[in-house]
């Protein structure tokens, strides 16, 4: 079964610019490399990286997955194979980054919000330094002071899809944890 790459970022870019550029490659070598991606199916990032994926030889219906905010199906960029009308408008960040990797270009409080989900629910998180916007404030660092797992976890910062899927292919296994619940305790 192909895994999931969870692509998040800016909601609205400029044409031509490093951002939209980064984000197209970056849709591309996923698919490329054999993997589907999602995201939550808008514009900037979102369309940028889903028109990578399908310039790949490798692409396959399905490969495309939207998670919209709304009910309305048609609210997508209409690129995804696969849409999911999840009407959990912004609080849908952790659906979005319940995948099993995370991928961040530039992005405001949205891709905040997805990136400290991921975190969160134990996923493995890239992070781009070379955009503005939280991507490159996180890349490299850790979120808070939880030890999720027992080796150098944390947000992986880097530059380029090829760094990118170096680090996919290298860290995506050691990522095994999946949050269940929140488990309270007890009164005694």
């Amino acid at each position: 079964m192909k895994k999931i790459i969870a692509i998040i970022g800016d909601n609205s870019i400029e044409s031509n610019s490093l951002k939209e550029k980064i984000a197209f490659s970056v849709g591309k070598a996923l698919i490329d490399n054999g993997y589907r991606i999602q995201s939550g199916g808008m514009g900037g990032i979102m369309k940028a990286s889903f028109l990578g994926a399908r310039s790949s030889s490798n692409y396959q219906e399905g490969d495309i997955i939207a998670l919209i905010p709304s009910f309305d199906k048609n609210e997508s960029n209409g690129l995804a194979d696969i849409i999911i009308p999840t009407g959990f408008d912004i609080n849908r960040a952790s659906i979005v980054a319940n995948a099993d990797f995370v991928v961040a270009i530039g992005g405001g409080s949205g891709t905040l919000a997805e990136i400290a989900s991921a975190w969160m629910l134990m996923r493995p998180i890239a992070a781009f330094n070379n955009v503005e916007g939280w991507s490159k404030k996180v890349a490299g660092t850790n979120l808070d002071t939880r030890i999720r797992y027992d080796f150098d976890d944390h947000i992986y910062s880097v530059s380029s899809a090829l760094e990118l899927i170096e680090i996919i292919s290298e860290k995506i296994d050691l990522y095994n944890k999946y949050h269940h619940n929140i488990i309270m305790k007890k009164d005694k």
